[in-house]
């Protein structure tokens, strides 16, 4: 594992900016960048009431396998993720990523392949609960 990793959780519980930005905190870096993916009250031009999520087992390894790849950068120097389960209620945090890097456009970049490749890769799944009673599973692999 790289040592630029300094946080990986997949947990049915609630978020913390602080504690992402904590886990990151170096002093060699230049800059840092922070993504919060939030539960949205609409998707395909429908109200939203609710939604959950679920991971497989191996939801871990694969964030980690992604993580890894971000950090074959040596410009990284930190990086965290943290993808919630569980019944989310709009605003709620269902994912805060960050990267600290020696400069911002590392750290930008960075973060955004880290986002990307997480919700393109890792094996969580969102079901959405629509205002007008339906459902659908959004993200299965």
């Amino acid at each position: 594992m790289s040592g630029a990793i300094r946080l990986l959780d997949v947990r049915d519980g609630v978020l913390s900016c602080d504690e992402v930005l904590a886990a990151i905190a170096d002093p060699t870096a230049g800059g840092t960048a922070l993504f919060i993916g939030t539960v949205r009250n609409h998707d395909h031009e429908k109200p939203v009431d609710r939604l959950s999520y679920e991971a497989h087992p191996d939801a871990l390894k694969h964030l980690q396998a992604v993580a890894e790849r971000v950090c074959e950068d040596p410009a990284v120097t930190a990086l965290a993720a943290v993808h919630r389960t569980g019944d989310l209620k709009i605003g709620d945090a269902a994912v805060i990523v960050a990267v600290a890097a020696s400069h911002r456009d590392v750290a930008f970049a960075a973060c955004r392949r880290l986002i990307d490749d997480l919700k393109a890769e890792v094996p969580i799944w969102k079901h959405q609960h629509f205002s007008d009673g339906a459902s659908e599973w959004v993200g299965a692999h």
